[in-house]
């Protein structure tokens, strides 16, 4: 999987393959690893991005007297 979005859709699309009543338990534990997996590098990416931000509201460049305005960090993540 290339990009963050792409990635992000494989592992809603597992969590749903394991949800599903009639998997088969082998086939439900492979999903789980690749779900492990996967969550993992996308924890990972968004410590960068995360660390890449931190960088660029911290530069010289960035006024100290104005809030930024982000809006994602603003509400609570949605629920589902």
């Amino acid at each position: 999987m290339k990009n963050f979005e792409a990635r992000l859709e494989r592992l809603e699309a597992l969590g749903q393959t394991i949800r599903k009543p009639d998997i088969p338990l082998d086939d439900a534990i492979k999903a789980f690893e690749e779900g492990i997996k996967l969550a993992r590098a996308l924890e990972k990416d968004l410590e960068k991005v995360e660390s890449r931000i931190e960088v660029l509201m911290n530069s010289p460049d960035a006024k100290a007297d104005v809030d930024p305005e982000l809006g994602l960090f603003d509400r609570a993540a949605p629920s589902g």
